[in-house]
């Protein structure tokens, strides 16, 4: 079955990863899968507040914000998601009784309606990859927070023929905007990619090892069994090696730019700094 942009089952869209360098923050990045975009920033390890202080690791704070409108229940909840997403990737022992502040935001979906939260369709998956993986090139951007992994993430579409009610859907990675109504299911898969993990035999030796750490695939209208579950999995890890591939060209590509606050502290040296952080 085509694809209505041509594409093949297995074809990401054009993926493209910017360091915004955002003044204020430690570190910032904007991620997208063709239209489908978000903006990220970190600060930290910064001041944390006495009552969400830990004395054995740092605090991470994960806010999602839609394209528009005020962060209602179901990006709050997103929040949540994507901060138990990133904590596994994280060495937050590194820095006790401080604050690691990450702000993610929808900068798409004003044809589709996602991405603008409770007032649109919500957050479809693809927009859910782009975000974790902008959120991940932030934290590659910053470089304050120490890293055991890197996470990807892509989208996994259970695309129907219109025209046959009765075939087996297909699994097709990255679906775009255009493709949202014509799916019957399918799920966010985020991996972790880190050379601390256990590599399988006959494996790339330039790409790292990588673990599922969450997806949240579902059938619309109907039970998948774990062939199609493998099936998709497999199809999502291919898709997330070549977004960390991306990820290391744009390092290889010198596209990593610092921080403007980086820069004032080496030329003020002695200064005091404002801790204050301008979120997104």
């Amino acid at each position: 079955m085509s694809r209505l942009e041509g594409r093949k089952n297995e074809q990401l869209r054009t993926t493209h990863i910017k360091y915004e360098g955002l003044d204020r923050v430690d570190g910032s990045a904007r991620f997208g899968f063709g239209e489908t975009e978000s903006l990220a920033s970190v600060s930290g390890p910064i001041e944390v507040r006495p009552n969400s202080e830990s004395p054995s690791q740092a605090t991470l704070e994960v806010h999602i914000r839609p394209l528009a409108a005020i962060a209602g229940t179901d990006s709050k909840a997103l929040s949540a998601t994507l901060k138990s997403i990133l904590i596994p990737a994280l060495l937050l022992s590194q820095h006790p009784r401080t604050l690691v502040q990450i702000v993610g935001q929808a900068l798409c979906g004003s044809e589709s309606g996602a991405g603008y939260g409770s007032a649109g369709r919500g957050w479809h998956a693809s927009l859910v990859a782009s975000l974790i993986n902008a959120c991940s090139a932030a934290l590659v951007n910053a470089s304050s927070v120490p890293m055991k992994g890197v996470v990807c993430a892509v989208a996994i579409g259970r695309l129907r023929d219109p025209s046959s009610s009765l075939s087996s859907p297909t699994l097709v990675l990255d679906p775009s905007e255009a493709e949202l109504s014509r799916l019957v299911g399918g799920g966010c898969f985020a991996f972790m990619f880190s050379s601390t993990l256990s590599k399988p035999l006959q494996s790339d030796a330039d790409v790292p090892s990588s673990s599922l750490l969450w997806t949240n695939y579902t059938a619309m209208g109907g039970a998948f069994g774990d062939a199609e579950f493998e099936e998709a999995r497999q199809l999502a890890e291919n898709g997330a090696t070549l977004v960390w591939q991306s990820f290391k060209d744009s390092l290889q590509n010198g596209q990593v730019s610092r921080p403007a606050t980086e820069l004032k502290k080496k030329a003020l040296d002695e200064e005091p700094v404002d801790d204050e952080k301008m979120e997104i």
